[in-house]
């Protein structure tokens, strides 16, 4: 699977679950923790991912990830950009 496919599943897994760990997210992406955790670092670097704390029921600290607008706008473009290559491959 290539980086931008991994980068398009973060962000439709982080819209669609904004409270999901990194080892949920890991286990649905079928990749590792650490694979996962570069990930996410990097789509917050580039500010397509925000990462806010919230208050969990059993008194402890969690962590929500936030698609920003740049983070949707992107996962637009990366979806264009998917479907106009499978068309493309279709058609051939």
């Amino acid at each position: 699977m290539s980086k931008q496919e991994l980068e398009y599943k973060v962000l439709k897994c982080l819209e669609k679950n904004p409270n999901i760990t990194q080892r949920q997210l890991a286990k649905e992406l079928g990749v590792s923790l650490g694979k996962t955790h570069y990930l996410i670092s990097s789509l917050i670097e580039v500010g397509w991912v925000k990462l806010d704390n919230f208050k969990r029921s059993d008194n402890k600290m969690g962590y929500m990830y936030l698609l920003t607008p740049k983070g949707i706008n992107e996962k637009a473009m990366i979806t264009k950009t998917f479907l106009a290559r499978k068309k493309t491959n279709t058609n051939n």
